[in-house]
């Protein structure tokens, strides 16, 4: 295996972390049989504040800031305002009834306004780039296992090079496809979004695990945001940096055919195609072809999926589809 060829690799896995990070909270989103197209407003308000966070705690630490709750600082951040934006979206959803692609947009538009309000502030504030410390970087973005594995001759660096946040995300993934799969909660959920006057008439209350389910999904989301920020960005804000990862993370929920296992093999694949313009470059072919090849493959896929006609291959039922318990 060239060289080349191993840094194709391991840049495929790590512009496809933050599309992990935003698939994976769509995917548990949608399993509750809510649509929530607002995924790029969410990872903008993550990618944000999940900046400012450890930006105004390093300000106020100086040299004595700690890389360990700098990264922490940032989760936090990130999270919960992605929490908020969705739990705006599932009021309006869930109690209110809105629609749900409507109110989606709204959301990528409000979301994508309150991030970049939010970090030209800051950056406004600070007189220039709005950053964090190179110590505090380094937390971020540099390897997190020892280099004795990182110098394992082929498969090191391809499996041990990486960052918190790769590792982190694959057990999310391994943790939530477990959830779905073999607790009684996650086999609920999935009824909900499945039928949910059927999960209903079984006792199963659809408003509780809608609203859990797309919040914390929506925080999930976000923290892809905040992943692609401090990490592919270089931990300093660009208020077009984030332009269309939502959009390939709803886009790679139904290249995955919603399940959060395909995630970690479908990340990469896109993170490749996202890149690989500036590592296999074509003269003739425009930059623009390659960044439309994800929706490319995702089209094809649903063609797949159609003809095959399987069940198990199609989103949930009741997915956008809000429940009025009176119609049951």
């Amino acid at each position: 295996m060239s060289v080349s060829l191993i840094g194709l690799i391991k840049a495929a896995i790590l512009n496809g972390t933050p599309l992990l990070f935003g698939t994976s909270g769509e995917i548990l989103t949608e399993k509750s049989g809510n649509l929530n197209l607002g995924v790029e407003g969410l990872m903008f308000m993550g990618g944000a504040f999940g900046l400012i966070g450890p930006v105004i705690y390093g300000n106020l630490a100086g040299d004595q800031a700690s890389g360990a709750l700098a990264v922490l600082i940032a989760l936090i951040c990130s999270f919960g305002v992605g929490c908020l934006g969705s739990l705006i979206f599932s009021f309006l959803t869930i109690t209110l009834r809105a629609n749900q692609n409507v109110t989606g947009l709204a959301l990528t538009i409000f979301g994508t306004g309150v991030g970049q309000f939010a970090g030209e502030l800051m950056r406004i504030r600070v007189g220039g780039n709005v950053t964090v410390s190179n110590a505090l970087k380094s937390a971020f973005a540099d390897p997190i296992l020892p280099e004795a594995l990182r110098k394992i001759p082929v498969i090191g660096e391809i499996i041990f090079g990486y960052n918190l946040f790769v590792y982190l995300g694959v057990i999310m993934v391994i943790v939530m496809a477990y959830f779905m799969k073999r607790t009684r909660p996650g086999l609920f959920l999935s009824a909900v979004g499945e039928s949910p006057a059927t999960a209903d008439a079984a006792g199963v209350n659809v408003a509780k695990y809608r609203y859990l389910a797309t919040v914390i999904g929506g925080g999930i989301s976000a923290v892809g945001g905040m992943v692609y920020t401090m990490t592919i960005a270089g931990s300093v804000w660009n208020h077009q940096g984030l332009s269309g990862e939502g959009w390939v993370a709803v886009a790679l929920v139904i290249f995955c055919l919603w399940r959060p296992i395909n995630t970690l093999w479908g990340s990469a694949l896109f993170g490749g195609l996202l890149i690989l313009y500036l590592r296999l470059p074509i003269p003739f072919l425009p930059t623009q072809i390659y960044k439309v090849v994800p929706y490319i493959a995702t089209a094809l896929v649903l063609i797949f999926v159609s003809l095959r006609q399987r069940r198990e291959d199609q989103p949930p039922a009741g997915l956008g589809l809000n429940y009025f318990r009176e119609d049951r």
